[in-house]
């Protein structure tokens, strides 16, 4: 009998590491009967988008029949376990959790686990913020915590907040009448612990202890400062009618935020205004009671779930409000986003540089040949670069060489 491990989120809790050391040493965990079905690092992601028709930027046109092709390497597979990961499960509704389980096998006897891993929504709110700032969001800080503050929870903000972090209700739809034994909620360390101490717990919950695994760390989802995440949202309000999404995403997202502003250290950290700490605290512990009585597997401590007050400001170091940032500290990041940028123009303009050197030895030696092949072959490199984004920034940096 297979057991599936289904690991439905939430976001901002190790799933982007834990994915890509799953991603990377799918060899070494088919050796010891685990399948990680995933033929490209985000197969799990389109089959989610696939699986509630999400929309997504374009990609859900790509994501089309991804949820089939992944329930069907689950059944055809022999292997004794099965992983499936990815953060925006924990959105799906009822419907959608129903086809999943069953296009997954349970009802043809593979025994079902259902994984979410959570932190306290002390942390969550901020990094939700966020999130949605490095997804091109103008939305500022006030103004998303009023809306997820809002009984009615209307609008795209709002419901898509609680729909990813309203830890009772993912696990309710997700475990439906699930043992609870069957049920694993694995909880994020409080600020301070042990680095480690996350991935131990993923390691007793997803069955890896003894495996020697690759860790290595090419794709965690780094947070950023005060500043850093106000000067994000700053070229958001300036540049998104500019920029369009595919190249967003390389250039601002993993380039700036990712690579860059992520680096900085000693900014103020993202933090819930003192008017909001009392309520989500009492949030807090309500979940806390409830998944108590529901009896579930806990991997971690239940305690994890409520989040430490941050120390209060005084009158020289105030709450650092991201709408209203330090204009210093914005300025400095910016000159670190200016110069990564810069040394990553100079970069490809080398590399324009040496294309334009290649090609035009070729072509030299092709036509010194009397080759009647040079078109083809000048196609067959024009198509190639066509077909990445780099090689798309090299072949206009080349042409207006070509023009001067």
């Amino acid at each position: 009998m297979t057991r599936i491990l289904l690991h439905v989120g939430t976001p901002k809790t190790g799933t982007s590491y834990l994915q890509d050391v799953l991603f990377r040493n799918q060899r070494v965990l088919a050796g010891a009967g685990i399948l990680y079905p995933a033929d490209r690092f985000d197969a799990h992601f389109l089959a989610a988008l696939d699986l509630m028709q999400l929309p997504w930027g374009g990609l859900e046109r790509e994501a089309v029949g991804a949820w089939d092709r992944l329930a069907g390497r689950v059944a055809e597979s022999e292997q004794d376990t099965v992983i499936i990961s990815h953060e925006i499960l924990a959105r799906a509704g009822r419907a959608h959790v129903e086809r999943a389980l069953t296009s997954l096998g349970r009802d043809r006897g593979a025994e079902v686990h259902v994984l979410v891993s959570a932190r306290d929504l002390t942390r969550q709110i901020p990094a939700e913020w966020q999130e949605n700032v490095k997804h091109r969001a103008e939305l500022g800080y006030a103004e998303f915590l009023r809306q997820i503050a809002a009984p009615e929870r209307a609008g795209r903000i709002a419901s898509w907040f609680w729909g990813v972090q309203e830890l009772p209700d993912i696990l309710g739809r997700w475990a439906g009448d699930l043992p609870p034994e069957q049920v694993h909620l694995v909880t994020v360390p409080p600020p301070g612990s042990d680095p480690g101490l996350l991935w131990q717990r993923f390691t007793e919950a997803f069955g890896l202890a003894g495996l020697d695994l690759d860790l290595g760390n090419d794709r965690s989802n780094p947070s950023l400062g005060v500043p850093e995440t106000a000067l994000v949202r700053r070229i958001n309000l300036s540049m998104n009618s500019q920029l369009p999404p595919p190249d967003y995403r390389p250039l601002v997202r993993e380039l700036l935020a990712h690579q860059t502003l992520s680096q900085r250290r000693g900014s103020p950290r993202l933090s819930l205004p003192a008017s909001m700490r009392g309520v989500v605290h009492e949030r807090e512990q309500a979940w806390i009671e409830e998944l108590g009585r529901r009896g579930y597997h806990v991997v971690g401590d239940l305690a994890d779930l409520r989040g430490a007050d941050p120390v209060d400001g005084d009158d020289a170091t105030p709450w650092p409000d991201p709408d209203h940032p330090d204009e210093a500290a914005v300025a400095d990041a910016a000159l670190d986003a200016i110069g990564r940028l810069l040394t990553e123009a100079a970069d490809a303009r080398h590399e324009v540089e040496r294309l334009r050197t290649r090609l035009a030895e070729t072509e030299r030696a092709l036509a010194e040949a009397g080759h009647p092949a040079g078109h083809r072959f000048r196609s067959r490199v024009v198509g190639a670069l066509e077909r990445r984004r780099t090689g798309r920034v090299v072949l206009r940096g080349y042409r207006r060489l070509r023009r001067r």
